[in-house]
């Protein structure tokens, strides 16, 4: 067995026993904690009673953190004329076509979202098995197949964050940063286990929130008592 480093022990050992903290108290532990040298990501995990492979029990959706994430988000978008004028305006870091779809054939995928008008959805659904793996590719649930590709880029610059369950009812993002203020977190935090338990799908039976969880990317992961993250 691997030897641990001393930082990773540290980290392990202030988190020993402690359980279904308040979200208060996660978060002020898992700040406390986030040593590395450089801005971690504080991540939230989400155990669902789902089965995603049925498709009444899917969850995914989106969400708009009040303070943003803290990260750079890469956008390209995939229009013609008028619409790749627009998304070029509204800040998307990449636009194109035919030219777009050769590109990301070719291995380039240097980007974190893609939105796609609805006449490009033939050009994009070529690249499913190269996208979908990645989930980026554009979906019309998640608004990032429509016409009005100016507000999509905007809200994916601004702190947007998509969602989807896994195979196992897992649903993870980032939350924001380790240096964020602590009030911030919070409110992110809060803003999307609101969103998920909004995203409850009909077919879903039993306790639909399991267990939440919380950790920073080189961190070890706290779990948060369900009721104080839902507020109820």
């Amino acid at each position: 067995m691997a030897k641990l480093g001393k930082r990773t022990r540290a980290t392990r050992e202030a988190v020993a026993g402690k359980e279904n903290l308040s979200v208060s108290d996660a978060v002020a532990l898992i700040k406390a904690n986030a040593t590395a040298k450089f801005d971690e990501t504080i991540e939230i995990s989400l155990n669902l009673g789902v089965d995603p492979r049925h498709a009444d029990q899917m969850v995914r959706g989106t969400v708009n953190l009040p303070n943003g994430t803290g990260r750079t988000v890469r956008v390209a978008v995939f229009a013609r004329g008028e619409k790749a004028d627009e998304a070029k305006a509204a800040g998307a870091d990449i636009v194109g076509a035919e030219d777009l779809m050769e590109t990301v054939q070719g291995g380039t995928i240097d980007f974190d979202r893609c939105i796609a008008t609805p006449d490009m959805m033939p050009i994009v659904g070529r690249l499913g098995k190269v996208l979908g793996p990645r989930n980026l590719m554009p979906n019309p649930k998640v608004g990032t197949v429509t016409m009005d590709v100016a507000e999509a880029v905007q809200a994916a610059k601004g702190g947007q964050v998509q969602f989807k369950a896994e195979k196992a009812g897992v649903v993870h993002a980032g939350v924001g940063k380790a240096s964020f203020d602590a009030a911030k977190l919070e409110e992110n935090i809060r803003a999307f286990v609101d969103a998920v338990s909004r995203a409850k799908p009909a077919g879903a039976k039993g306790t639909y929130m399991k267990k939440v969880s919380l950790s920073s990317t080189m961190g070890a992961g706290v779990s948060v008592d369900v009721a104080s993250a839902t507020g109820n």
